[in-house]
């Protein structure tokens, strides 16, 4: 049989908007040339306007898919999102102890981009006891960041590192804190034993950046496929997510996704001739 080629794994909620979750990862990997795959934890029923319905599969479920996977490919990395309750928190923890030597990257999805909150208290307790432990890099926005490492807010690059190192004594060999939520250029800061580093970047005027988290952690998960360190998968995620809110589309009546495959297409349905390079002259 020929050899069988490294693949990611995603475990996350679908998003039926498709911007978000399970569907943002495909659409990330596919755009790295990585192949995917999906262990499904929440549904939900959900447009660029609205959350309207989250429904938890059981733990029983996510486990028989995390075990239907394992039998039959060559996992190379793994990314979490939301995941839901204690038990499948637990139930993903029992994976990652079988599979140690798997990079594994945690996404710490804790509110939707409208609001909806997708992990109780208890869950998070456990999240942070149990997977932080376990996680090759932790990429928290502002707001999940503070909440992991008990703050009240970040508001300035200091409270940013403070918080950073909140989250490494958890246990995690290093995390990327997202200053997207800022009110200042977006920087983000990667702190831990891949070293230190902050990314700056311009601004981009776009209310569509739904599915962003989903996409920068896909894209780090990616390139560690790749075999790139983590700094460098960093700067390739940011990069990558930078172009992809620059080209988004419109295509609901809300917060529109960002565009996965801008690299290849910049939009969907036209020539990738007729359209001006729209990251040009833009610092990444």
């Amino acid at each position: 049989m020929p050899q069988q080629q490294p693949v990611a794994l995603s475990v996350a909620g679908s998003d039926s908007g498709a911007g978000a979750g399970i569907q943002a990862d495909l659409k990330t990997f596919s755009a790295f040339g990585v192949y995917g795959l999906t262990v499904l934890t929440v549904v939900t029923a959900q447009s660029t306007s609205s959350v309207d319905q989250v429904e938890a599969l059981s733990a029983a479920f996510v486990d028989r898919q995390l075990r239907t996977v394992e039998q039959d490919f060559v996992i190379s990395a793994l990314k979490s999102g939301a995941l839901g309750g204690t038990d499948t928190i637990l139930t993903l923890a029992g994976f990652l102890k079988r599979h140690a030597n798997i990079p594994y990257v945690l996404d710490p999805v804790m509110i939707s981009k409208h609001g909806y909150r997708l992990i109780d208290d208890d869950a998070l307790k456990t999240l942070r006891d149990r997977l932080i432990p376990r996680a090759l890099v932790v990429t928290p926005n502002l707001h999940e960041a503070a909440a992991l490492a008990g703050m009240h807010e970040i508001s300035s690059e200091e409270q940013m590192y403070s918080a950073a190192q909140a989250i490494l004594a958890l246990g995690c060999r290093n995390v990327i804190i997202k200053g997207g939520h800022s009110n200042r250029e977006p920087a983000d800061l990667l702190l831990g034993e891949a070293g230190e580093l902050m990314l700056t970047g311009a601004r981009i005027d776009s209310v569509h950046t739904h599915g962003t988290g989903c996409t920068f952690s896909a894209a780090i998960t990616a390139r560690l496929v790749h075999g790139d360190s983590l700094t460098e998968a960093f700067r390739q995620a940011k990069q990558y997510i930078t172009g992809a809110i620059a080209n988004a589309q419109v295509f609901g009546a809300g917060i529109n996704p960002v565009n996965h495959f801008w690299q290849q297409q910049p939009q969907f349905g036209v020539a990738r001739s007729a359209i001006p390079d729209a990251t040009a002259n833009k610092d990444h």
